[in-house]
This record gives structure tokens, C-alpha cells and sequence, in this order.
């Protein structure tokens, strides 16, 4: 099996490699060409453009930040044209479920397949092969590519037939982690106004009910200096983005998804959009009239 991979970046590497790993023959490409040298060092083969990526490829791994992306990746640089004749796209890409279902419509019109895969677990997931991934599509497939999907997550969730379906759960999972993150800064800042060391919070609040995956790990970063970007606080206003329009698109009412996403607009409009996605607890503190 031939794989092309599209998306050198903190996920994209990572994944790529363990496919290397498992011995898969990897052809990678990214914008970036230091990242094509690094892929090359870990034993890929690098690629000058998508296209060149995907050529004669069985499967095509597209992890880029957005819809946007994707698009040009597979139409606009000739990516999808590229690949074998009865090939299979990997979405795994955040994206809006309408966006998926009219890529998956071109992508049909060729006679190629389409997986919708987003994922989560960061870099840390990505790494050691335990993303959790929702996949899309006819479950014949979803089985014929699921010894490659197994080697990038040990969470691999067939969620539907239909394109769209796995953005739709990555849409809902975004919801929950970008509210989680907006209201552990909210509660952080509430207690620094009362004169409450933040740290001491956290390691109070760490182990209490009010725990939460996302406050043990983002809560620490909310006191760093300059943590280090797991993801950053732009990655939230563009996946919040995507929630409050599949609610609009839905006539779902997320008031508390909206909320949130405008604390991310403001740590962005702060300057603060490349860094980790922790310091949308700035926003809170600059409201709250504190200082860091």
C-alpha cells in the first residue's frame, strides 16, 4: 500500500512517522520544506509538491488546519488528480460538516473514496500512536483502511456511512474542550480577584469536583510565563467558529459556545492568537483588571 501525506506539522509528523514505523511506504509533503527534510530523516520520502505526494497513492492522509486547506491540497494543487484511480482521501482535518460533505461530492465525482476522520488528543496523541478518531464512511471502507487508521489512534470509532458525520462528533468534542478551557480561565481569574494564589487553586480545584481533563492540563500553562503551543488560541477561534455555525445552520442554540468563543476573539485581538490556547486566561485578567 502506497500512502501520500499531506500536513508535516506537530500532528501531521508525528503520524506520519508511526506509519513509517509500521513499515507503510510514506511519501510526504508539506509547505514548510524544513519539515519535508525532517520526515525525509525519519525514513519517508519526501515529496516537492501534494501532487507529488499523492502520486499513484492508494491512500492520501490530509492533516491540515482547515476546510480552506484541504481544498486547495486536493483540487487546487492537483493532490486528488494525482492518486491511484479507485483511491481513498483521509480527511482528518477539523472541519465544518457541510465543508466535508462537498469535498466528499467532488471527490466521489472522481470515482475516489473519502474518509471523514478528524481527531483528538494533540501531539501527545499523535505521538504515541492514541488519537482518538471518528471516521466517516461506507463501513467496506472504513474496514479496508482500518489497520493504517489503528497505527495513528488506539480510539477508532466507525460513527456513520455518511460524510460529515465524523466532523459532526469532532464539532461537539471542539465545543466541550474550547468551554472547558474558556471557564477553568474564568474560574482562575475569579479566584486571583479575591486574592487567591492560582496555583493554589489549581491544586485544589485539581482534585475536586470541579476537575477536569482540560483544567489539569491547560490550568498549569495558565501560569507560565510562555508555555509551550500545544495548540494555539487561533485553533479555538476557528473551531469554536465552526460550533456556533453548525448551531446556526442546525437552529441549535449554543449560548455557551458563544460565549467562549468571543474570549477566544479577544485573547487573538490581544495579539495572543499564536499562542498556547491556556492564555485565553490573559482575556479574563485583562477584563478583570489584573495583572499576570
Amino acid at each position: 500500500m502506497k500512502i501520500g501525506f499531506v500536513g508535516l506539522g506537530a500532528m501531521g509528523m508525528p503520524m506520519a512517522e508511526n506509519l513509517i514505523k509500521k513499515q507503510y511506504s510514506v511519501t510526504g509533503f508539506d509547505v514548510r520544506s524544513e519539515s519535508v527534510s525532517v520526515f525525509e530523516a525519519l525514513g519517508g520520502k519526501g515529496a516537492a509538491t501534494a501532487a507529488q505526494a499523492a502520486a499513484d497513492a492508494n491512500v492520501l492522509i490530509v492533516m491540515v488546519v482547515n476546510a480552506a486547506q484541504a481544498e486547495s491540497v486536493l483540487f487546487d494543487a492537483g493532490a486528488l488528480e494525482a492518486m491511484a484511480p479507485s483511491g481513498t482521501v483521509v480527511l482528518m482535518a477539523t472541519c465544518a460538516p457541510s465543508s466535508v460533505k462537498a469535498i466528499a461530492a467532488r471527490i466521489a465525482a472522481t470515482g475516489r473514496h473519502i474518509i471523514d476522520a478528524p481527531v483528538s488528543g494533540g501531539t501527545i496523541g499523535a505521538k504515541g500512536g492514541t488519537l482518538t478518531i471518528m471516521a466517516s464512511a461506507p463501513k467496506a471502507v472504513f474496514d479496508r483502511l482500518h489497520p493504517v487508521l489503528s497505527t495513528l489512534g488506539d480510539k477508532l470509532f466507525h460513527v456513520g456511512e455518511e460524510p460529515g458525520q465524523g466532523a459532526a462528533v469532532k464539532t461537539v468534542n471542539q465545543l466541550l474542550c474550547g468551554v472547558h478551557i474558556a471557564v477553568a480561565a474564568e474560574a482562575f481569574a475569579l479566584a486571583e480577584k479575591a486574592g487567591i494564589d492560582g496555583k493554589l487553586a489549581l491544586e485544589i480545584l485539581g482534585g475536586s469536583a470541579a476537575a477536569s481533563w482540560m483544567l489539569n492540563n491547560r490550568g498549569p500553562r495558565m501560569f507560565e510565563e510562555e508555555p509551550i503551543v500545544a495548540s494555539a488560541v487561533d485553533i479555538f477561534v476557528k473551531d469554536l467558529g465552526i460550533v456556533v455555525d453548525a448551531g446556526k445552520s442546525s437552529k441549535t442554540p449554543l449560548p455557551i459556545a458563544s460565549a467562549a468563543l468571543q474570549m477566544f476573539l479577544a485573547a487573538s485581538a490581544m495579539g495572543l492568537g499564536s499562542k498556547d490556547d491556556s492564555q485565553v486566561v490573559e482575556a479574563y485578567r485583562h477584563i478583570a483588571g489584573l495583572k499576570k
